[in-house]
């Protein structure tokens, strides 16, 4: 009798882990209501195959066969319509730009449960798309959030990389996880057991999808921007990405901006364009 109601206890904290696990970090997938023509640019749209299963929709905006192409990505539960100002900015500079919807995310497949690995795998189809369009074209990546933390780790995995802009990054999803956990008051041995189930049922591997494990690797430039009022993803992460391969990766700390609004700051798109143009051209 006692083994049945341990097991029926069991059972419980299993599903309500499960509950948690769907609403802690859920979602509406909204597909993008503005394109690149709000600004008169032109773009075609696209459809890149995933290895891992799935297609990204995205935005193709060619500037001349010679230029750099610039790799745009989104942060959790936005879409292409994030990067829009980006696209502004970027491409009377003279890049070639793809902006993605991540999978689970705009219009691009539907997937069980997007990780800062489910981004690295979509950057990294987006990359062999641009490779496979020109060879020859020099590759820069501009991610945001969950974005950049994909850029890094695409950074450390494909030396086709040669640049990298990363806005609020993160180093390793369990501390920042944990960390949200705790401001909500979740006990700690609640969070350890959600961290752990999600590992069974999803196969979700935190070492190893960790950006912060990757950027060592990386022999492109890393220009890791973090507004130093960031609630969301602490500026300490960017501190520890930085750390972590001080020949590749700078920081540049965003004063009185947090995660969203560091592009606002007078001297952001001048800072990255020389970043961009110094490492790509």
């Amino acid at each position: 009798m006692l083994f049945f109601w341990l097991f029926l206890l069991l059972i419980i904290f299993i599903i309500i882990l499960d509950l948690f696990s769907r609403r802690a970090y859920a979602y509406e997938k909204r597909p993008h209501r503005k394109t690149p023509e709000k600004y008169g640019i032109s773009f075609e749209e696209v459809h890149i195959p995933v290895a891992e299963g799935g297609q990204l929709y995205g935005w193709w905006i060619p500037s001349t066969p010679d230029a750099p192409t610039l790799i745009l990505i989104h942060g959790w539960s936005r879409n292409i319509e994030r990067v829009l100002p980006y696209i502004r900015n970027l491409y009377p500079r003279g890049y070639n730009l793809l902006a993605i919807d991540a999978r689970k995310h705009g219009s691009s497949s539907e997937i069980t449960a997007p990780t800062v690995g489910t981004f690295t795998e979509d950057v990294l189809a987006a990359v062999k798309y641009v490779g496979e369009k020109n060879a020859s074209t020099q590759i820069g990546l501009i991610g945001l959030s969950i974005g950049g933390g994909a850029s890094i780790a695409a950074a450390g995995q494909n030396q086709r990389i040669q640049a990298a802009v990363t806005v609020g990054a993160m180093a390793h999803p369990l501390s920042l996880m944990a960390a949200h956990f705790e401001e909500r008051h979740i006990p700690k041995f609640i969070a350890s057991a959600l961290f752990l189930y999600l590992r069974i049922r999803f196969g979700i591997d935190y070492e190893k999808i960790a950006p912060l494990n990757h950027i060592s690797n990386a022999t492109g430039k890393i220009l890791l921007v973090h507004g130093v009022d960031d609630e969301t993803v602490p500026l300490a992460h960017g501190h520890m990405l930085a750390a972590a391969n001080p020949a590749s990766a700078s920081l540049w700390e965003v004063p009185a901006k947090g995660h969203s609004d560091c592009h606002l700051h007078p001297d952001f798109w001048e800072k990255i364009s020389a970043f961009l143009d110094k490492n790509l051209k």
